[in-house]
């Protein structure tokens, strides 16, 4: 049966869980579902899918003094918009709501039926750079988080995720699932066969955009520990002040004629096909999307244990590429991997296949 499904969702800047959205939006109408996807910021970075019905509901208002009610008045906005659609077009019979910038506003909808609505977690709200804060900040956005998702119908991309809310901020969710990512396994394997001009020689990848909670400090220092004369990759966007200082320390580890700095590429499948191994050094993340995205393409990964999405993904053989959380554990993993590399074939992706993941959402109501 043909179901309405609507996913509100804070903006669509580049990012993994806006590229899940998108993913599993596509999905779904592929199998004959009615999309729409609502997004409250006018940021689209993203080509939309065919057929999903797109629509930006913005806030109007600019004054700052309107801040600190600005959740319940976006709210309010939101739910006229809601009614007049269901009054025309039908209820939905599915609602998801990506990020917490979307969660606090969804939340206080009226016009939804709240036992269809489910509020999908891609990142550990404990660690988030915006609400991990200590003192009273922190005592005041625990509240908030509490308020948002205590006896609500949640999603989360991994199981850390889901036990970080509910042992940090004591969430009791009325339901839960685990449901990671969707992939379009068949493109990014055709994808990773396009054209691109690679070093000259073997190389580690890295991937992704240079930012605090990808510890790149700790990734060049394991790097250099590790002896590994084969050249690391970074791919991924980076301000210029934290490209400086990579490059600095670069210089004081004695390996800048090994590092690549290659930037942001719309396309990183044929650098992970080519790569000897992915290398990650994050402090926390959400599913693993860069790890399963190396694995699909043929490469091992090298990761630290800290990366709780990836640490779910490796199994098997593939442990061996688990590091702990410090420099030399990850250097002696860079040495292990590269000169016996795990297996990667034998890996079952079928799980994260979009009709797959498609079909546990259609599951949820």
């Amino acid at each position: 049966m043909k179901k309405r499904i609507l996913m509100l969702v804070d903006g669509l800047p580049t990012g993994s869980a806006e590229k899940a959205v998108l993913t599993l939006a596509s999905g779904l109408v592929a199998l004959g579902h009615h999309v729409a996807i609502f997004s409250l910021r006018s940021v689209c970075h993203y080509t939309l899918p065919e057929g999903v019905v797109y629509q930006v509901i913005t806030d109007k208002h600019r004054s700052s003094w309107l801040n600190i009610n600005e959740s319940k008045r976006r709210a309010q906005h939101l739910d006229e918009i809601i009614s007049r659609t269901q009054k025309f077009e039908g209820d939905y019979d599915l609602v998801i709501s990506h990020l917490y910038n979307s969660d606090k506003i969804v939340a206080r909808c009226r016009s939804l039926d709240q036992n269809k609505v489910w509020f999908c977690l891609h990142e550990m709200l404990s660690v988030s750079s915006d609400l991990s804060r200590s003192g009273y900040s922190g005592r005041i956005n625990k509240k908030s988080i509490q308020r948002v998702y205590q006896q609500r119908n949640i999603i989360a991309v991994s199981q850390s995720i889901l036990d970080d809310i509910k042992q940090t901020y004591q969430i009791e969710p009325a339901r839960s699932a685990i449901i990671g990512n969707p992939y379009n396994i068949a493109e990014i394997q055709n994808q990773m066969n396009e054209p691109f001009t690679p070093p000259e020689e073997a190389y580690l990848l890295h991937v992704g955009g240079l930012d605090q909670n990808k510890r790149h400090d700790r990734l060049l220092e394991a790097y250099a520990l590790s002896g590994v004369t084969l050249p690391l990759v970074l791919l991924g966007e980076s301000e210029t002040a934290q490209l400086g200082t990579l490059k600095a320390q670069a210089q004081t580890l004695g390996i800048e004629d090994r590092i690549i700095f290659q930037g942001y590429c719309a396309n990183p499948y044929p650098w992970m096909r080519k790569a000897k191994a992915l290398v990650q050094s994050v402090d926390t993340e959400g599913f693993g999307d860069a790890a399963l995205e190396a694995m699909l393409c043929g490469t091992p990964v090298i990761s630290t244990r800290s990366a709780t999405g990836t640490v779910a993904l490796l199994k098997g053989d593939l442990e061996r590429g688990l590091a702990d959380a410090n420099a030399p554990a990850l250097a002696e993993k860079i040495r292990e991997v590269v000169t016996n590399p795990p297996d990667v074939s034998a890996v079952d992706f079928s799980q994260f296949e979009t009709q797959q993941v498609c079909q546990q959402y259609l599951a949820l109501n």
